[in-house]
């Protein structure tokens, strides 16, 4: 469906203040359209030649400043309808589009940088406001402006009328070429922009990162390249917009009255009485109207192209294959999770996981554990199902979990990240997202079960204290204490802990491991760790080496093997001495 259908099918949901804006505007052009022939009226008939009457003068004063005021007036009420209108329309694609970005898959954010989807949500909407109060009021207007001067010029001399119908197709023709050119340099524009904002939040996000290895010279070069591309586009608008607007419209405008004078200048003025004095001003006062409405539509041209651009990558999101968010709801499983010959590609053909079988039961810690990029993370992923295994499948108390919603699978899981993320708000909010099944008293408990009471207590507001974004006012072992308490808060039948404990003090850890001794009871937990000293009790350890399982078991069985796990556990063992020799020859 074209952009123009489908926004014409948002002005429909409101139609009852776009048609009611539009009629009124019509009321209000037809009564400044009528000015000019009241003023004929009384030039021809109450104004002679050597006689000064002052009564026709004076009515005609007064005429035109009542039909001022009741134009404005409508065009006043006219304005309002159309801006509630385009209000509404702008307001529900914006819930719209961040509704769908709820229901959009994770992979489609891995392509995706956040400050191009903003830009769709924020900036690209605003441009289709736009689009339905300027340009929609502005094209109403001139339009029907035209269409009254053409039926005043016909019932004043259809001759000249005729003459001027030549500006109709003039200006199509002039519409469509222009068309073929912005449309072009639009859509750069709006990409410019998104790219632009991506690089902004890009920016902000990794400041730290910047500034430590001294890349601002760098980042302002880049940032630079995409503000001049910008910046050039938009020069090849406006030099188009220029030739658009006046020149053309001033060239159209003297051509017309030069026919206008030729007309009436020539011999074809046979008799006195062939033209009067109050034909004469109405036909100039039409004509010099006919040009206002040309121009106003000229002017628009560019913001209709900016408004249609814009309009079309927001419905290039909302056209996104997403999920509806589900409300079903299921009783609290078991939490038996078995993988059956499991295989997984983020890219077609190229396997992260291959060939996955293992089994966690109802209860059981299992600990994944092996070198970057040997798929423990995504194994995490497909249990929560950020994606969907290649092959393969994954069952929870026998259920295999596509066939259930996404949501739904979900609701009796909790995730602690190794970046924590906390939202802005409080410490309590943070905990309970605002979930109003997650009580104050359920809050403080499960920040009391994993120690993070004596940690927040020095804070001044204590679980009230503000949170800004990201939570970067906290420390590392706050923020995922926070993390920790907002899974337990939900109380979930699976708990995944990826390398959660991996950015916290031996101090936080250890308050975080006694936590969890006493926590995992009747809770099937995943752990993802690089240290290994964290997971010696995990009822179930796997090795992981490209995807591929390469040892299963305890700790002991593992260390007793002397394979991949035994020879990690030793060189862990002796970092962490050398570690602890070198701390105590400092002091």
């Amino acid at each position: 469906m074209s952009p123009t259908k489908r926004l014409y099918d948002y002005a429909m949901r409101y139609k009852r203040f776009i048609v009611s804006g539009l009629l009124i505007l019509a009321i209000s052009v037809a009564t400044e359209l009528a000015a000019p022939l009241i003023a004929k009226y009384v030039i021809d008939h109450h104004m002679h030649v050597g006689k000064i009457d002052v009564a026709p003068l004076a009515w005609l004063l007064a005429t035109y400043f009542a039909l001022a005021i009741v134009t404005g007036i409508l065009r006043y009420i006219s304005s309002v309808s159309l801006q509630r209108g385009a209000n509404r329309i702008v307001q529900n694609m914006r819930l719209e589009t961040f509704t769908k970005i709820q229901t959009l898959p994770i992979s489609y954010f891995d392509n995706s940088p956040a400050g191009k989807i903003v830009a769709r949500v924020t900036n690209d909407t605003e441009a289709v406001r736009n689009l339905y109060v300027t340009v929609l009021s502005q094209f109403a207007v001139s339009f029907l402006s035209m269409f009254g001067v053409y039926i005043a010029l016909f019932a004043l001399n259809a001759k000249v009328a005729t003459i001027a119908l030549i500006l109709v197709p003039i200006l199509y023709a002039w519409m469509i070429l222009y068309r073929k050119y912005a449309q072009a340099y639009n859509g750069v524009i709006r990409a410019k922009i998104a790219d632009l904002n991506a690089m902004i939040n890009e920016s902000i996000n990794g400041m730290t990162i910047i500034q430590a290895f001294r890349r601002e010279k760098q980042m302002e070069a880049e940032f630079t390249a995409l503000n001049d591309t910008h910046y050039d586009y938009h020069r090849k608008l406006l030099v188009l917009d220029s030739a658009t607007s006046h020149n053309l419209v001033n060239f159209l405008r003297l051509s017309m009255f030069v026919v206008f004078i030729y007309f009436f200048g020539t011999g074809s003025m046979t008799t006195v009485d062939y033209v009067t004095a109050g034909t004469l001003y109405a036909f100039v006062d039409y004509v010099t109207r006919l040009f206002n409405p040309i121009t106003a539509i000229v002017n628009q041209f560019s913001q209709l192209e900016r408004s249609l651009v814009a309009a079309n990558r927001v419905f290039e999101l909302l056209d996104q294959t997403g999920e509806d968010v589900s409300t079903k709801q299921i009783p609290r499983y078991e939490g038996h999770v078995k993988f059956e010959d499991v295989s997984f590609a983020y890219k077609e053909h190229e396997y992260v996981l291959k060939h996955l079988n293992f089994e966690a039961k109802r209860g059981e810690t299992i600990a994944l554990v092996g070198h970057t990029g040997s798929g423990k993370s995504s194994i995490m992923n497909l249990l929560f199902r950020f994606y969907d295994p290649s092959k393969g499948r994954i069952t929870i108390d026998g259920i295999d979990i596509t066939s259930l919603p996404r949501q739904t699978i979900r609701q009796h899981m909790g995730i602690v990240l190794q970046d924590p993320y906390l939202f802005t708000g409080t410490i309590a909010s943070n905990v309970s997202l605002d979930d109003p099944r997650i009580t104050r008293e359920a809050v403080e408990n499960a920040l009391k079960a994993v120690g993070a009471e004596s940690v927040l207590n020095n804070l001044q507001n204590g679980i009230d204290e503000p949170v800004i974004e990201k939570g970067s006012t906290l420390s590392a072992g706050q923020r995922q204490l926070i993390s920790f308490a907002r899974a337990l808060a939900f109380n979930p039948a699976i708990l995944i802990l990826d390398e959660a404990t991996s950015n916290i003090d031996t101090e936080t850890e250890e308050m975080i491991q006694h936590a969890m001794d006493v926590l995992k009871e009747g809770r099937t937990t995943f752990i993802i760790a690089h240290r290994l000293s964290t997971i010696k009790h995990a009822d179930q350890i796997i090795v992981l080496d490209r995807g591929e399982i390469q040892e299963m078991g305890r700790h002991d069985e593992l260390i007793a093997r002397g394979g991949t796990y035994a020879n990690m556990y030793e060189m862990q063992a002796k970092s962490l001495q050398q570690e602890t020799d070198y701390e105590q020859q400092r002091l």
